[in-house]
């Protein structure tokens, strides 16, 4: 797969202003898209991830680093040469940013309309990505007449106007309810598959990602922490600053009120097993439990599907002698079994 966006050692900082010091929002950034990616970019409010989408879009300039899109470097071209590469790149928001004057069909037609498409030619693609995201029908509606999902495949299909190759949603769903955010991931999907646009998707809801990405970065305090396969990093992350963003997301071990809670009723030591994909792994956990000598119970759990995989870990109760407790223990470890004592 060939790269069509590339950061190489991008940084942004904002300069002091009143009783605030300089700010870096984007931290020596360093990634790839490939063409054909959906891309998660995910991380907590305030981590920089639409910071770092401006930059891919060059509506921000970067205090350093290099940013391409396709053969451009953004970085490199003047105001006029990116407004011709702006073209090729669609951009969704969370608010919709819809024109209130214009009906659906006149939000649609407008990118149309300023690149100087004649106007039959600009009615009939209009029409297509109207029918395309399933709004043909509302055409001649205006904005405040439309749902928040038919807002936002408005919005879709006014991204989608101009044949761009990328696809930039940042927080594209967080002002949806969770069945309108299922209908509007699904057509991006769909924008991906049918149409062949790169998505980055700049978020911090799980279920997108868990819905749609093929990769993914965990961005934290400007800074990329972890990034590759979806599955790979939200199952096995390797930096406990990721690991602790993982689990939040995945909810698939006690937070401490959860832990509080579940010590009141259960007496044992709670011990927390991350799950593999291996058959029969349970009964393994199982048996050695029962050689061990020791009783045990689930009491939490968190198992969340990814690319059509399972990820998580199950909580359980291990009550008995200290010393057969202490043997399941170690022979979780020797089998290479991932087990954590809850604190």
């Amino acid at each position: 797969m060939s790269a069509l966006v590339r950061l190489q050692n991008v940084s942004k900082t904002y300069p002091a202003s009143g009783l605030h010091g300089p700010v870096t929002a984007v931290d020596d950034v360093s990634l790839e898209v490939n063409a054909g990616d959906i891309f998660g970019i995910i991380g907590y409010s305030g981590a920089g991830k639409s910071t770092l989408v401006r930059l891919i879009n060059a509506l921000e300039r970067p205090t350093s680093g290099r940013v391409f899109v396709g053969d451009a470097e953004l970085t490199a071209l003047g105001e006029r040469q990116l407004r011709d590469e702006r073209k090729r790149i669609g951009m969704i928001f969370q608010q919709f940013n819809l024109f209130r004057s214009r009906t659906v069909a006149g939000n649609v037609a407008y990118p149309l309309a300023v690149a100087g498409m004649p106007r039959a030619e600009r009615d009939t693609r209009v029409a297509q990505l109207l029918d395309f995201v399933g709004l043909l029908e509302k055409a001649h509606n205006h904005p405040e007449q439309l749902s928040g999902g038919q807002k936002q495949r408005v919005g879709i299909a006014r991204a989608l106007a101009t044949n761009p190759r990328l696809l930039l949603a940042d927080e594209a769903t967080s002002a949806l309810d969770p069945d309108t955010t299922a209908d509007v991931l699904a057509l991006l999907k769909r924008v991906n598959e049918q149409l062949g646009v790169t998505i980055v998707v700049i978020t911090h809801e799980m279920e997108a990602i868990r819905s749609i990405a093929n990769r993914v970065a965990v961005m934290d305090s400007g800074r990329i922490l972890e990034q590759g396969d979806v599955y790979d990093v939200f199952s096995s992350p390797t930096t406990d600053a990721a690991s602790r963003f993982v689990r939040t997301v995945l909810r698939d071990r006690p937070t401490p009120q959860t832990l509080e809670r579940l010590r009141r009723v259960h007496t044992g030591r709670i011990v927390s097993v991350k799950l593999t994909e291996e058959r029969g792994f349970q009964g393994r956990l199982g048996r050695i439990f029962a050689e061990a000598g020791v009783e045990w119970e689930i009491i939490f759990g968190g198992i969340s599907e990814l690319r059509d995989r399972s990820v998580g870990s199950l909580t359980y109760e291990i009550t008995g002698a200290d010393a057969a407790v202490a043997r399941a223990l170690e022979r979780l470890q020797a089998e290479r079994i991932e087990a954590v004592e809850e604190a």
